[in-house]
């Protein structure tokens, strides 16, 4: 018999023999037991009011703040706890399950921001943006693009323009968590000088250059993320402000940015999972049916709807702990100071893409069948139940969404990686080959004219730049 405590009561979700633990550190499993306190005495309850009224968890991110955690991977020597991509991984799914998810996911996007800065990290961003972490500093990413939708990695929305002291950014973001809320934005544009879309540029903006519509925000769930467009106009800053040298966009999305990004929010999907099956196991095994004279708990099916979901979603996890456990080992437990031109996390990324499909794929089945199992007591919203279940549907789209994933994951498998072709540089061969033999002599003809026509234009601009 578990003597865990939840408040005042003994806790009433699934015993730690279903977490494997043997994964963490012993400061990792003292840092969870923290968490769960916190959740307990203030961030679960923040979470209801962040879904009634779309409000932004500030204060659960000032009480992250508080105890550590906003500087969790940045080293002691800078304020920070010193942590690694496990413990990260555990901190994001505590948060999810134990708290509230839309702190979560704002956490997870924080980290990403704060990871970006300290790859890159010089004496002027860390005494601006790092030390300062744990007074309640709050940073996000701004990557994504309104006219590239999931693909956030071609921000052609985007540019920088050089200045005499620094640079001129401008950027447009269809999505960005915290949007209106963060205190710096770590963002990826187009370089100054750009000759095509792997050429990308990251530079940190302050939150009075960034305008924001967080009155707009109104989604399914994830209802505090307050994740809304964000536009930047030719913001003034001062060359120290761009993060790695020009044209560091690309390598510093692939080491840094998506490592910990997917790590983060596949264990958010986790932790809403494990939320879900913490609340049905509450339920199923108070209520009873007088007229049988058995718990919900007691039918099979039930038995079966919650042994299925807690095989498959620590399934998902172990996978997701794998990855940031192969991180750990290429940057000795995130300690190793990277030059651009050199990767360590990236080799991984393939399957960071494949935690983040399991994960996003499981939370939405496991939160449906938890409703399922708890039946019509959890369409009702005091149970909590269907806001995880609403939570939970983030995961899918979002970018890159699970359609974008799997592809990557079969095409690149299939044809290997150069087929992924980011940035569009790659002719396909075969499809033209396909769609000029459609031509008969005469289309072959005004097609070849068009493309000289194009060709001498291209020309043209060319010498008039040079």
């Amino acid at each position: 018999m578990s003597d865990r405590r939840w408040g005042s009561e003994p806790w009433w979700g699934l015993d730690q023999d279903w977490d494997p633990d043997w994964t963490l550190t012993d400061r990792q499993r003292k840092l969870r037991q923290e968490l769960i306190d916190l959740c307990e005495q203030e961030l679960r309850a923040n979470a209801k009011v962040s879904d009634d009224e779309l409000r932004y968890p500030r204060r659960n991110l000032e009480l992250l703040g508080e105890h550590g955690f906003l500087a969790l991977t940045v080293p002691e020597e800078y304020g920070g706890l010193g942590e690694d991509h496990v413990g990260f991984s555990m901190v994001c799914e505590t948060i999810a399950r134990y708290g509230c998810a839309s702190t979560a996911m704002c956490y997870v996007m924080h980290m990403g921001a704060v990871n970006a800065i300290m790859l890159r990290a010089t004496p002027d961003l860390v005494d601006k943006y790092i030390r300062p972490l744990n007074s309640g500093k709050i940073g996000t990413l701004s990557y994504s693009d309104p006219e590239t939708g999931s693909h956030f990695w071609y921000p052609v929305s985007s540019g920088a323009r050089r200045t005499d002291d620094g640079y001129l950014v401008r950027k447009r973001a269809s999505w960005t968590t915290s949007a209106g809320f963060a205190d710096f934005y770590v963002v990826q544009t187009t370089s100054p000088d750009f000759t095509g879309y792997d050429d990308l540029s990251v530079f940190v903006v302050d939150s009075p250059d960034a305008q924001a519509r967080p009155e707009l925000w109104d989604a399914l769930g994830l209802r505090g993320n307050q994740s809304g467009s964000l536009n930047i106009d030719n913001a003034a800053i001062p060359a120290w402000q761009a993060v790695g040298p020009v044209g560091d966009g690309a390598e510093s999305n692939d080491e840094s940015v998506d490592p910990w990004f997917l790590i983060g929010s596949s264990s958010v999907w986790n932790g809403i999972a494990l939320g879900a099956v913490d609340i049905a196991k509450r339920h199923t095994t108070r209520k009873r049916h007088v007229d049988v004279g058995l718990r919900v708990a007691d039918y099979p099916t039930i038995q079966d709807y919650v042994g299925e979901a807690i095989i498959d979603t620590n399934a998902s996890r172990l996978l997701v702990l794998s990855v940031a456990q192969a991180m750990d080992q290429v940057t000795e437990n995130n300690t190793v100071t990277l030059r651009p031109g050199h990767t360590a996390r990236a080799q991984f990324l393939h399957w960071a893409w494949q935690a983040k499909f399991t994960a996003a794929k499981n939370v939405a089945h496991v939160t449906d069948k938890m409703l399922h199992a708890c039946g019509g007591s959890a369409y009702k919203r005091d149970m909590e139940l269907e806001r995880y279940l609403r939570d939970g549907k983030a995961g899918w789209v979002m970018g890159p969404t699970n359609e974008v994933l799997r592809q990557f994951v079969g095409k690149a498998a299939l044809l290997g990686f150069d087929s992924l072709d980011y940035w569009n540089q790659h002719v396909n061969e075969r499809a033209i080959a396909n769609e000029t033999k459609k031509l008969d002599a005469a289309g072959k003809r005004a097609l070849a004219a068009r493309l000289a026509a194009e060709a001498d234009e291209a020309d043209a601009q060319a010498q008039a730049q040079g």
